[in-house]
């Protein structure tokens, strides 16, 4: 897009007036976007907004790769959660208003729950866009060209518990770091205070330190070293994480260009597959679980000067550390808590997004789940301790950020409920979402359409669609109650140490650690099977006693009227199902009998026969232990002859002795002997420390596609059920369902026999004949009227689910309402006889109901008809299973609504408030009414204003974060 010269201007220009305007163009443009949002339609014509939305976003998608369209499609995206949003509250609301008579406390409990897991994941959703906005991508800044005048560094290397076999790699490209003799500095730090490293640590010509105990764990060991310590830097690495020679040329540049730099970060590279990659063979396949933090989320936090420290492959300014007193002690996460700290002494931090160290992810899956639960914790405590939201010291933006990363940990409870959700109607027959099912279908389909479509704009190179659930569904059952227990006592710290290198001889199934996935799939299989007498009509049991009971709960549960409710369960039931057996299949152990991990990496080579010829090849993979060399041609080698492998170094070839393993037709395997300390060191710096060793190794992975990543994950939940139902030899559990099936029925089916005999005590006869429960209107008129009629019999609660709200209670309809309120539709009370689904539509014959005689003189019939459509969405009739015969009616008088005053009459007789009142009942509320009116009519033309809108706030906005992004990376010079 070609923009004029004075559209550049306007958008650049710092002077006070364009800066005026554009404030003004952006809170108008985001207050129509909100209002337009809030705008109530009959779900046909919410239907048709929300599937123009959906495929202009899609063109808009496919047209343009530029960011002016990411950023339209952030906000089309927020604009389809804020309506789904606001049409949950109201619907929750008028269920609770209008239909007291039909839900029960669990109902209540059940509602509120759901639509509190729901506004947690529109928060994190929001807060996620902020961060993510715009990633400031920074590159390095050259150093002086003297490298005398380059400052010196200590390096530190904090290990406990690790085997010396993985340490003394990241010791020895320590050394190897390209800086001048004499300022790198590098340091162990054992706190298991070993002999062996000891020793190795005066071999090779590094600082060892330790201490007599292990107070404050990681961040103790550090700060006790500092405290011995003077470079004006320190690099901190963990002990399986291997610098680059390359890690402090690319860093140390920004400290000498912004003074005020306290920390710079870079990404935690792995080169071992995490127990997700390792056990469903995805390694490479799909992006790791931290990529998403390291490849998006630092980056865009960058931007906001709100980059986290991680703990390893960072630099920190030493005068910024002695002035918050060292890393910070009060959490198991000292590393964000530390960043947190610095940032609200004025210490900025920064993000460079190239790798220049890599480490090893956690082997087992157990060990990956206490690593993210200590994580948990620790954020917890965050939250408590250092109240980001509300401390003093941080910006707004800085607090956002902060906020999202320290609450990211309570998704826990969320999404358990959105596991459990669809069984609150499946098993029991309660309510989650109240509303009829075309309603939820309208409003929430395009939520999450845009959702998972924008999602896949920002992050679709660093996670995959539907991989954050199944993350999510593997760490919840683990995470919850360590949340809540660091939420309740936040001063109470316990830190592990996640073990590194481990070896699994055999694959086995982790029944401890699948434990809570089969149960949840147990029970979530139970309820796909209540879909059946849901839907048949099963014959009651005619059995005396409990066994009759018992054999009737299928009788009971027959809900024919409701088609498109149970389908929406059983489907919202099948997708947690597939996540549940990904969370299964994760949790079969593939074995590992290497110790050391072999790294796909082609660097040119040699092999050195016993005959003393020289072959010249490239190596295929490379690790610590052996080597895979490509030679074009079979060699005239056997297995365990003895042989030399030839490897590039910077100062000429390394010649290490193998033993040939196996020979192939292009290539030869071999395993190194025993090297000495300067054998080791020269593999390594081959192995792990060229600058380049750890770029571009997403390149060869296939993008994200939402449909493909689908059918992915169900194929690996297919092998999940597979390999627990027929466990065959590999099961260490095999026997897990078996046992915990008797306790998972009495759970799931003592509720519903309870519930069944309660009706059963009601009404010992059911009769499979669908009645009509009585409604009446919730609004009464402005005059006083006549007496009326009210029925007084009792509404049965049959339905109540993701689909279908209830009838409002009799005892609702005279509850006093302003004349000059919102119009409600007048509910028919015709009894149904048929057995059509006309529960789970809008009730179309009361949108041609007239004029009542209290609609305000302002609301023409046309608003009528919307606002009946509406209400009639949101409480659509309930069809019982059961006839419920009428009781006696009785005589109930109208207590008779005042007059609200004019415009006139307040302005003499009220002060400023009823004035504000007045003129908002009389003037706005009759404007917004017609503008539902028109856009009910014209759909259409509602999202093109949404759409224009959206393009302006984009531009500008994309103006303003480019800005930002300056100032980020010249505001130094």
């Amino acid at each position: 897009m070609t923009r004029s010269p004075l559209w550049r201007e306007f958008e650049s220009s710092e002077s006070l007036l364009p800066r005026l305007l554009r404030f003004l163009i952006v809170t108008v443009g985001t207050l129509f976007l909100i209002t337009s949002a809030a705008v109530p339609l009959p779900w046909p014509q919410q239907a048709l907004l929300g599937g123009l939305l959906v495929l202009t976003a899609l063109w808009l998608h496919r047209g343009s790769g530029s960011y002016l369209t990411t950023l339209m499609l952030v906000l089309l995206s927020c604009f389809a959660t804020v309506r789904y949003g606001i049409w949950r509250v109201h619907s929750v609301e008028h269920y609770f208003r209008f239909h007291d008579g039909t839900w029960s406390r669990l109902d209540a409990f059940f509602v509120v729950v759901v639509l509190g897991a729901e506004l947690y994941a529109f928060v994190a959703l929001t807060l996620g866009y902020f961060q993510t906005l715009w990633p400031l991508r920074r590159t390095p800044v050259p150093l002086p060209e003297d490298p005398e005048k380059w400052p010196e560094v200590d390096l530190l290397i904090t290990t406990y518990n690790e085997p010396l076999r993985l340490v003394k790699y990241t010791a020895l490209a320590a050394t190897n770091i390209d800086w001048p003799d004499g300022k790198l500095n590098v340091y162990l730090l054992d706190d298991g205070r070993r002999e062996e490293f000891r020793a190795f640590a005066e071999q090779a010509g590094i600082g060892y330190m330790t201490r007599p105990d292990n107070e404050n764990a990681k961040a103790g060991n550090i700060n006790r070293a500092l405290g011995r310590l003077s470079a004006p830097y320190v690099a901190i690495f963990d002990a399986d994480h291997v610098p680059t020679r390359s890690f402090l040329q690319l860093t140390m540049g920004w400290f000498e260009r912004d003074v005020n730099l306290g920390l710079l970060q870079t990404p935690q590279h792995y080169y071992s597959p995490d127990p997700f990659e390792r056990n469903l063979d995805q390694f490479r396949n799909v992006p790791s679980e931290n990529e998403l933090f390291y490849g998006v989320v630092q980056d865009g936090n960058d931007l906001w000067n709100a980059t986290s420290f991680c703990g390893s492959c960072a630099v920190l300014r030493r005068r910024a550390l002695d002035e918050i007193g060292g890393l910070a002690t009060e959490t198991v996460t000292e590393d964000a808590h530390t960043s947190i700290r610095l940032q609200k002494k004025g210490w900025s931090t920064a993000y460079i997004n190239i790798p220049q160290a890599a480490g090893l992810a956690t082997e087992r899956l157990s060990g990956h789940i206490r690593q993210r639960v200590r994580w948990a914790r620790g954020m917890t405590q965050i939250l408590r301790l250092e109240n980001p939201l509300f401390g003093r010291g941080l910006k707004l933006a800085q607090r956002l950020c902060y906020l999202n990363s320290a609450a990211h940990f309570l998704f826990a409870l969320p999404r358990l409920v959105f596991l459990m959700a669809p069984l609150i109607y499946l098993i029991y027959g309660g309510t989650n979402l109240p509303g009829t099912w075309q309603v939820i279908l309208a409003f929430a389909a395009p939520h999450l359409v845009m959702l998972y479509l924008t999602h896949l704009r920002i992050q679709g190179r660093h996670r995959h669609s539907f991989w954050n659930e199944i993350y999510e569904t593997v760490l919840a059952p683990y995470v919850l109650l360590p949340t809540i227990g660091a939420f309740l006592w936040p001063k109470r710290p316990r830190f592990n140490v996640t073990a590194k290198g481990q070896v699994l001889y055999k694959s086995f199934f982790d029944g401890r650690i699948a434990r809570p996935f089969v149960l949840m799939l147990f029970v979530n299989f139970i309820g796909l099977l209540c879909a059946i007498p849901r839907l048949h009509l099963f014959a009651a049991s005619g059995a005396p006693g409990w066994q009759g009971r018992l054999l009737s709960v299928p009788h009971h549960m027959y809900d024919p009227h409701h088609l498109g409710t149970i389908v929406m369960n059983v489907a919202w039931t099948l997708f947690n199902m597939i996540l549940l057996g990904v969370a299964t299949a994760v949790a079969w152990e593939n074995q590992q009998r290497r110790r050391a991990v072999r790294v796909n990496i082609e660097v040119p080579g040699g092999v050195v026969l016993p005959d003393g010829n020289v072959v010249q090849g490239l190596t295929g993979d490379l690790s610590c232990t052996g080597v895979r060399l490509w030679t074009g041609t079979r060699l005239n080698v056997q297995p365990g002859d003895a042989v030399r492998i030839v490897l590039p170094v910077l100062d000429g070839d390394a010649s290490l002795p193998a033993t040939v393993v196996r020979v192939e037709d292009e290539s030869l395997r071999a395993q190194f002997d025993a090297l000495s300390l300067a054998e080791e060191e020269a593999l390594t710096m081959v192995l792990y420390s060229r600058a380049d060793t750890w770029l571009g190794w997403d390149q060869s992975r296939q993008g994200d596609h939402p449909v493909r990543s689908f059918a992915r994950i169900v194929r690996l939940a297919a092998r999940g059920f597979r390999q627990t139902l027929a466990p065959g030899k590999r099961s260490r559990d095999a026997g897990l369902m078996t046992s915990i099936a008797p306790l998972l029925i009495a759970a799931v089916l003592l509720p519903a026999w309870s519930r069944a005999t309660g009706q059963e005590a009601k009404d010992p006869a059911p009769v499979a004949v669908t009645a009509m429960a009585p409604e009446k209107d919730a609004q009464q008129s402005t005059k006083a009227e006549p007496p009326k009629i009210e029925s007084q019999a009792p509404v049965k609660k049959v339905d109540g689910v993701t689909g279908d709200a209830q009838a409002p209670a009799p005892s609702k309809a005279t509850k006093e309402t302003s004349a000059t309120d919102k119009p409600v539709a007048s509910l028919s009370g015709t009894q149904k006889t048929d057995d059509s689904d006309d529960s789970d539509t809008d009730a179309a014959a009361d949108s041609k109901a007239g004029k009542t005689p209290g609609t305000p003189v302002h609301a023409s019939a046309a608003h009528t008809a919307v606002a009946k459509s509406i209400a009639s969405a949101v409480s659509a009739p309930v069809a019982s299973a059961k006839f419920v015969p009428p009781a006696p009616a009785r005589v109930s008088p109208v207590i008779p609504t005042p007059v609200v005053p004019t415009a006139t009459q307040s302005s003499n007789q009220a002060g400023v408030g009823p004035q504000y009142v007045v003129f908002y009942r009389s003037r706005v509320l009759p404007a917004w009414w017609r503008a539902s009116v028109i856009a009910a009519q014209y759909p259409w033309a509602l999202l093109v204003l949404v759409v224009l809108q959206t393009f302006l706030i984009s531009v500008l906005l994309r103006a303003s974060l480019r800005r930002r992004a300056r100032e980020r990376l010249l505001g130094h010079i």
